[in-house]
């Protein structure tokens, strides 16, 4: 387990470059869209107006504190007494992404296992759910928590709150084209001509849909750049890879038994906010073909980007020095590798289930 990774560089640096690649023209076309739509309603003025919303909303939307996010879903912090190793985990983690403040531990309780971040590099939280905690082992829990940790270092959330306003800027302008295609059929039902052009018609009400899986497409692509990330800062690849197979296992099972018991109807790719487990696992046992890295007990660290702060999100490209694309020792584990990260659970349940659907699971 402590053995140096044996990691092909030469994949990662191409995983990088295609994840970074991705993430610039999935991100430039959604801008194009909304450019297209508000153009097409309101002309160069439109444009204005669309600048001016997506600053306003971006501005506000990173002056929400992680805490009013965390309290939708009823989380409570982690203390280092009710949880030693995941509360290790994530120092150790933070530490090596060469983050200054580690995220806060939350746990969620919830039959379900999942984890998620909020906040950004300098306030950020990473909460998991007890049924994760109980269901995990130690390796596993590192690689989730490294994988979320990632998101925060990549500053992925700032990327992914853009792409949801210019998606919810799209479709507001799309509302507009509802209406221009009524007038359209009503015009012409009344032996008149069609008050606004049918392409833009097209491009008003299609609008939509193409914003949703452009974002799509972008939340697959961050997560893949999120796994390879976790894999350098655990050097366990496998330990990701082993959390992923058992959430696919567990989580499918359990809805099935719910919704559709004796079937599995598998979800289109395109419609996914997570790429398919069997090719993230796929991409991470890529990585492990190279040969073996040593740079001593605490390997190299991954340098902190010195950014000023700024509305905009910066998609950048990665550090080309050898830090950010040699892997770490393999992280030393807070207790038994393979053992259960937290038997016992961290919240008590009390009292009947309770499904949430706008919480996005089951709750005590």
């Amino acid at each position: 387990m402590n053995e140096p990774l044996r990691l092909d560089r030469v994949q990662q640096l191409r995983s990088s470059a295609r994840n970074t690649l991705h993430t610039w023209l999935l991100g430039t076309a959604s801008l194009l869209l909304l450019t297209a739509t508000a153009y097409t309603l309101a002309g160069g003025l439109g444009i204005v107006y669309a600048i001016i919303f997506g600053a306003v909303t971006t501005y506000l939307a990173r002056r929400i504190s992680p805490r009013m996010v965390l309290q939708m879903y009823k989380a409570q912090p982690v203390s280092r007494a009710s949880f030693p190793v995941g509360v290790d985990i994530v120092e150790t983690l933070a530490r090596r992404a060469g983050l200054a403040n580690p995220p806060s531990l939350y746990v969620v309780p919830s039959k379900l296992m999942n984890a998620f971040a909020v906040g950004r590099r300098e306030d950020s939280a990473i909460a998991i759910t007890d049924a994760l905690a109980r269901g995990l082992t130690v390796r596993e829990l590192a690689g989730v928590l490294a994988h979320e940790m990632s998101h925060i270092a990549n500053e992925d959330l700032k990327v992914m709150a853009f792409a949801d306003m210019v998606s919810r800027f799209t479709s507001l302008w799309s509302t507009f084209g509802i209406f221009a295609l009524f007038f359209n059929v009503f015009g012409m039902a009344g032996g008149g001509e069609a008050m606004v052009p049918w392409p833009a018609v097209a491009l008003l009400v299609f609008a939509p849909t193409l914003g949703g899986l452009l974002q799509l497409a972008l939340s697959r692509t961050r997560e893949f750049d999120a796994d390879l990330r976790a894999a350098v800062l655990t050097g366990d690849p496998d330990g990701l890879a082993s959390a992923l197979r058992r959430l696919e296992k567990v989580q499918g099972m359990y809805w099935e038994s719910l919704m559709l018991p004796g079937s599995r109807t598998p979800v289109p790719s395109v419609l996914r906010t997570h790429p398919a487990t069997e090719e993230r696992v796929a991409r991470l046992m890529a990585l492990k073909h190279g040969a073996a890295v040593d740079f001593g007990p605490d390997g190299p660290a991954m340098p902190p980007i010195k950014t000023r702060p700024s509305i905009v999100p910066h998609i950048r490209a990665r550090h080309p020095d050898i830090a950010a694309f040699v892997p770490l020792e393999a992280m030393e584990m807070p207790g038994a590798p393979d053992g259960s990260a937290c038997p016992d659970g961290l919240v008590e349940t009390d009292g009947r289930p309770r499904i949430r659907p706008l919480r996005g699971g089951i709750y005590f």
